[in-house]
């Protein structure tokens, strides 16, 4: 399973980009999994590759319980839709363009508290990787 996180701006502080990697290694195990900073919104819309199925991050979005992300989200990708890239969005300051809303194979939220993008994108990754555990009966999610 490939899967994309396209998030806009750049984790700066040396704290997030280390959080981000101890993620995208233990993801390894998984799946292959890459993170693309872009500048804007415009870039945004233009990294996303016509055939992925597209999972925004906004506060409007469904709010699920770990165990419900895992089959929904990863689950129903990783067995329906393997062939096909799996790309998280997160967008900038002013939410998301309408154009990838239109896009949106799901769209989920991390609650209805409002998140600094560096921990949003911190979050999602350790909730895809306590998905692909969930699936597969491991005890990190006990």
């Amino acid at each position: 399973m490939k899967i994309t996180v396209l998030a806009v701006g750049h984790l700066k502080e040396a704290h997030w980009r280390s959080a981000q990697r101890e993620y995208l290694e233990r993801l390894r195990h998984y799946a292959s999994i890459t993170v693309r900073e872009v500048e804007d919104d415009g870039a945004l819309c233009a990294a996303v590759p016509e055939r992925a199925r597209v999972v925004l991050l906004d506060e409007r979005g469904s709010d699920l319980d770990s165990a419900a992300w895992a089959e929904r989200i990863v689950g129903e990708a990783e067995l329906r839709h393997g062939a096909q890239p799996l790309v998280f969005v997160i967008g900038g300051p002013d939410g998301l363009p309408a154009g990838l809303r239109a896009r949106a194979w799901q769209t989920v939220a991390f609650g209805r508290a409002t998140l600094p993008h560096r921990l949003a994108r911190i979050v999602l990754l350790e909730q895809i990787y306590r998905a692909f555990t969930i699936l597969r009966g491991l005890p990190y999610h006990r």
